[in-house]
Parts: C-alpha cells; sequence; structure tokens
C-alpha cells in the first residue's frame, strides 16, 4: 500500500517545501499542487524537490479548495493525506496512517490528530464515526486521509469555502466531510497523531472576519437542515464571547453566509 501526500501551496510557499520533505522512503511519495496567483510563463521549481518521490502539478489563480481539488484530480497514491507547506511529519506519523487504513479494511476516509505548540483544540480520545461529530469535534484539512479510488472523481472540496475564496474564508474540511458521509462513504476518527503545526489556523485567529462568520452560518445550514435556526442562534451568541461583536451582527453574518450559498451553490 502506498501513501501520497497532497501538499497544497500558492506562489512562494514552494520554497516552504523542503521543510515538510523527508528523506525518501519506499512506498511514500509527494504531489504538491503549486498555485500561481499571477500567470506566469514559467516557473522555476526548486532543487530541493527534483527527486524521484516528488511530483509538482500547477494551477492558475486563487482558492485553497480550488488546489485541494487539483491535488485530488492528480492523486495516484493508494491512501492520500491532505498538507500544507507549513506541516511538519515523521516517518511513523506516515505508517500510522497507513497501518490504520490496513487494519480497517472498510473505511474510506479518516481523520486523525495534530501535534501543536500552541493552545489548541482538544480531541475525543477514542475512535468514532463521523455520521455524527464527538461533542467539541471539529476536523482541519491536514488531519484528513483517504482511499484515492473512493474519493477521485467522486468527491470534491466545495469551492465556496476555505481560504481564498470569493466570500467564504473557512469551512471546507467541514463540508467535504459533510458531503463524504452523505454520499455514503464510510468515515471515522481515529485520536491517532499524524502531523505537527506550529500555529493556528485560519477559523481560530480570524473569528471577527465576515468571512468566516458567513462560512459558518452556511456550514450549520447544510449540515443541520431542520434545526438550523436555533443552532445559528446559538452559534451567534458563542462566536460573541469570542469576537465581542454582538449577537445581531453575527447572526446577521450567519444569515447573509446561508443566502450566499443558496444563491451561488
Amino acid at each position: 500500500m502506498t501513501l501520497e501526500v497532497l501538499v497544497c501551496t500558492i506562489d512562494n510557499g514552494i520554497h516552504n517545501i523542503k521543510n515538510l520533505l523527508l528523506a525518501p522512503i519506499d512506498g511514500i511519495s509527494y504531489l504538491i499542487s503549486w498555485q500561481h496567483s499571477e500567470s506566469k510563463s514559467q516557473y522555476n521549481i526548486p532543487q530541493e524537490l527534483l527527486r524521484s518521490d516528488v511530483r509538482v502539478v500547477h494551477l492558475e489563480g486563487r482558492g485553497l479548495s480550488r488546489n485541494r481539488n487539483n491535488a485530488i484530480r492528480h492523486a495516484e497514491g493508494d491512501i492520500c493525506l491532505i498538507a500544507d507547506d507549513d506541516c511538519t511529519y515523521k516517518p511513523e506519523y506516515f505508517f500510522n496512517i497507513i497501518e490504520t487504513f490496513l487494519k480497517d479494511t472498510a473505511v474510506d476516509l479518516a481523520t486523525f490528530r495534530m501535534k501543536f505548540s500552541y493552545e489548541g483544540k482538544k480531541y475525543p480520545d477514542y475512535s468514532f464515526n463521523l455520521i455524527k461529530f464527538a461533542k467539541g469535534y471539529f476536523t482541519t484539512s491536514f488531519e484528513i486521509a483517504f482511499r484515492r479510488t473512493s474519493i477521485q472523481s467522486k468527491l470534491w472540496f466545495n469551492e465556496l469555502f476555505g481560504l481564498g475564496a470569493p466570500v467564504m474564508q473557512s469551512g471546507e474540511e467541514n463540508i467535504f466531510i459533510h458531503d463524504a458521509v452523505k454520499s455514503g462513504l464510510n468515515c471515522k476518527y481515529y485520536p491517532i497523531v499524524i502531523v505537527e503545526h506550529d500555529h493556528p489556523t485560519t477559523p481560530s485567529t480570524r473569528v471577527a472576519s465576515s468571512g468566516v462568520i458567513m462560512a459558518e452560518g452556511a456550514y450549520i445550514y447544510i449540515a443541520y437542515p431542520y434545526t438550523f435556526i436555533p443552532r445559528l442562534i446559538l452559534k451567534a451568541h458563542r462566536l460573541n464571547k469570542k469576537n465581542g461583536l454582538g449577537l445581531l451582527h453575527n447572526l446577521n453574518h450567519l444569515i447573509k453566509g446561508i443566502i450566499y450559498y443558496l444563491k451561488n451553490s
């Protein structure tokens, strides 16, 4: 069984990739989806990436979800791991992922844990099916791995969501998991560390951003279509504790996210 690490980067972020790569390991490869915000006639791939276990594919424009989809489109490994250019790995992390999929032959998509050097999120210490998230749990994109044949050409990141999207600047991983479960895929969480990350992710650092709040509203509507109204009110209250912008301000932007999603989906 092979594992391919799908690394998304944009512009000068390509120079960070050398810090992510490990010494060559049999069965482990890297696919770099290099996004270019400005069109150029030629791009010079850094010397450190000219290895037999590394492939680089290109994508013009912006949008992290577009970049993730480009990586999925070009993936070749049996198991694929979503990655960012600022992630750090150890060989045992990759082996843990492969072992998980070898042991649980029915699982299509798995989420794991990250190790961080800041005050980060809390994780359940038990495995569970992602049909229903454990209380307080949410996933991060680079904690997701999947069987390529279960996902490729069947499931994509929603390009209305995520960093660099026109309006809604987060939430793409939650939508991706929701769509995977809804399509009938077997999706599970495992309390196993598979990546290191040394700074907070977008939703936790931009709680006052209208794009992040709108994405929260759209996700609530998508995930809970029959109970989204009371959930919006509760979310607005919880957001106010974090960003201090007021319940009505947060509720207004949560609703705007739903309206934007309905108009553009």
